[in-house]
């Protein structure tokens, strides 16, 4: 079934999911930005240097600065950053057709409310179902066309379906989901695990410790998840240890390298700015797995190095001395 579909945010995920989905040929994709001239320059040019240096936009591709783009498009993502999905969602909610589909791209937690990104989605736009595509998938990957698998989950496995069949292609795969909490806070929580796992790399303490923090990671994962009513064999897949893998070990990924600036002890901005989602998570899913009674001490101590309530050999002995238990 051919789809009308708008990707909003013209970041580099956002950019390449467009690509991808266009390159695919199945249906009509519009790359919808708020800055009209780097929308201009990006339909003139077919590059988005900034962001995916020297990878060609597919021809078929169409590009759009005004917020009316989303008019008549069946599935609509939002591609934008955890913290700007409200505001997307009050700009564009009146120009989405009637049975449009929205997909948050996001990985995070929305940081004032504690919310899920889909809770919050389905709060601002009560009218329209709510997905959520997460999974280990950098931009530059999906972009180059190298093979990329991520999950979508709805709240129903027809919708899920309908829309992984929508949006895969021949190098970019998704499985279909009906856990939206877990696929969710898979997402959220592995950011968290890289900056732990970066601060491991930039301590030099060793890759046992490194392979000690994703596993015990993933089981801190798989309780919060339960805890909140998703399930525990998504922790164990694409989203979850998937995405984890991903994220703890290859430099690519913002937050593995802004762990290995705090572990190596910079003063200065590592990332010059770039946005660091598990940053913002840390603190949200250590308050909430408090209100939980769920045991996070990864998650506590890396929220605790970020704000400057701990340093690092402290957390390290904390988590070292914790009484012993069973795996």
């Amino acid at each position: 079934m051919s789809e009308n579909i708008a990707v909003v945010g013209s970041g580099a995920f956002g950019t390449a999911l467009a690509a991808v989905i266009a390159l695919a040929g199945r249906s009509a994709v519009t790359l919808v930005g708020r800055d009209p001239s780097l929308i201009a320059d990006l339909k003139a040019e077919r590059l988005h240097d900034a962001v995916l240096p020297g990878i060609l936009l597919p021809d078929t591709l169409e590009f759009s600065a005004e917020a009316d783009a989303v008019v008549g498009a069946s599935i609509v993502l939002f591609a934008m950053p955890s913290q700007a999905q409200a505001d997307a969602a009050r700009q564009y909610g009146p120009y989405l057709s009637k049975d449009a589909v929205v997909v948050t791209c996001a990985k995070g937690i929305e940081r004032t409310t504690g919310n899920l990104l889909t809770d919050m989605l389905e709060r601002e736009l009560p009218d329209h179902p709510i997905a959520v595509l997460s999974g280990p998938g950098f931009a530059a990957d999906i972009a180059k066309g190298l093979p990329t698998a991520m999950a979508i989950a709805a709240a129903d496995m027809e919708t899920a379906e309908r829309l992984a069949q929508a949006i895969s292609g021949r190098t970019f795969r998704l499985y279909a989901s009906n856990d939206r909490i877990g696929v969710q806070l898979g997402g959220a929580l592995k950011n968290v695990l890289a900056i732990a796992c970066g601060i491991v790399e930039g301590c030099g303490i060793g890759d046992s410790a490194r392979a000690a923090l994703i596993a015990r990671g993933l089981a801190e994962m798989s309780r919060f998840v339960v805890a909140k009513g998703g399930q525990a064999d998504t922790v164990r897949g694409l989203s979850g240890l998937g995405d984890l893998v991903l994220t703890a070990t290859s430099h690519q990924s913002r937050n593995l390298r802004f762990g290995i600036a705090l572990g190596r002890g910079d003063k200065t901005d590592p990332l010059h700015g770039a946005l660091v989602e598990g940053a913002f998570a840390a603190s949200v899913a250590s308050r909430l797995a408090a209100e939980l009674k769920v045991s996070m001490p990864i998650t506590d101590a890396v929220s605790a190095i970020i704000d400057g309530r701990l340093d690092i050999a402290e957390a390290i002995e904390q988590l070292m001395t914790r009484p012993i238990t069973t795996e």
